[in-house]
């Protein structure tokens, strides 16, 4: 095949593969309309719960066995872009978060998101260094699972410099225990007896990402899915700060470099969109985005995360994560236990002791 006729070629798959991309979100939504009225689909679990993201992750996971299947992947793969889809609702994310909502409104959030950011990374970090994990997978996956899942991971693999499968790699990981504990940890919270705030708190520190976080709340009830978004986007805002460190430790120390990196290196590392999530964030909090256009951006960023989430489904490698070997996958339940176990002790001290909450 000539260059003109393999780039004619990648041009026509990748616009197939965003238009599947592109339908499948819209199936999502749909399927989130048919039951989002249900009061009860089972064992006490409203409909509304079901959010886009789970329907989306679903979708793309069904879509993507069936076009391996076909041997038409690799011709589609082009149109999917997990990074790009999330970089945008993540900017656009800000637009709607306050941090003066923060830390007026729960103090608590602050010190549960330094806890539980700085032991469960070193935590993580630690016990992948014992079972031989690559630094830069390390520093991927310390970081998705201590903060906030896929938005994080890629903020820490543009400052260690991390391999595309690695990224992939944890995406896959980040999937797969989130969106079942976006269900378990209610039912856990409701059997032994968590008060709202404590139960959204303990879902904000341990669920690995926003939606799945949301989702959980919602399921426990208004209070938790309050507290537990706040928790939440607590952490958010320490991706930048991490992604900094990173580029820090990395150039000095992982590179061997005894010089302290140049700004110019460290903007390169530095994930851009983090930026962009802190300027929206700052507008909407001092007024500079209004209710009514704060609507418009707020659908925006979930029919980007919508499509973020088919991606995810879409680009699910199982043989990647057999390649891999099991380490990682043993490193990562380990210390998604230790957050989860750690994140509830926390949540308990802070909310039910240090910080009574109740929104």
């Amino acid at each position: 095949m000539t260059t003109s006729a393999k780039r004619q070629s990648n041009l026509a798959g990748f616009f197939v593969g965003l238009a599947i991309v592109v339908a499948l979100a819209f199936v999502a939504r749909l399927l989130k309309l048919q039951v989002y009225n249900i009061k009860d689909i089972g064992l006490g679990i409203p409909g509304k719960s079901l959010e886009y993201p789970l329907w989306a992750a679903i979708l793309g996971l069904i879509v993507n066995y069936i076009l391996r299947t076909a041997k038409v992947y690799d011709f589609v793969k082009p149109g999917f872009r997990t990074e790009l889809f999330l970089k945008i609702g993540l900017v656009l994310l800000g637009a709607g978060i306050s941090f003066k909502v923060i830390v007026t409104a729960a103090g608590g959030a602050i010190l549960q998101a330094l806890i539980l950011v700085t032991c469960v990374y070193f935590f993580s970090w630690w016990l992948g260094g014992k079972f031989g994990l690559p630094d830069t997978l390390r520093a991927v996956m310390s970081t998705a699972i201590s903060i906030c899942g896929v938005s994080a991971a890629i903020a820490a693999a543009g400052s260690v410099l991390a391999k595309k499968e690695e990224i992939t790699y944890v995406t896959a990981l980040v999937i797969v225990t989130a969106l079942p504990l976006m269900v378990i940890a209610p039912l856990i919270a409701g059997a032994i007896g968590l008060p709202e705030p404590i139960a959204g708190a303990w879902f904000g520190g341990n669920v690995d990402t926003t939606a799945a976080v949301v989702g959980a709340g919602t399921i426990y009830g208004k209070t938790a899915q309050q507290i537990a978004s706040i928790v939440k986007q607590t952490q958010n805002a320490l991706i930048g700060v991490v992604a900094f460190l990173l580029a820090l430790y990395f150039s000095m120390v992982v590179e061997g470099k005894k010089e302290r990196p140049s700004a110019m290196v460290i903007w390169q590392r530095f994930p851009k969109f983090v930026l962009g999530f802190i300027v929206t964030s700052l507008l909407f909090t001092f007024g500079a985005i209004q209710k009514d256009p704060g609507a418009a951006i707020a659908a925006l960023k979930d029919w980007a995360f919508c499509l973020a989430f088919v991606c995810m489904g879409l680009e699910l490698s199982v043989g990647q994560i057999k390649k891999m070997g099991w380490n990682p996958v043993i490193v990562y339940l380990i210390v998604t236990v230790f957050n989860t176990l750690l994140a509830l002790l926390v949540a308990w001290a802070i909310f039910g002791w240090l910080f009574p909450a109740s929104l």
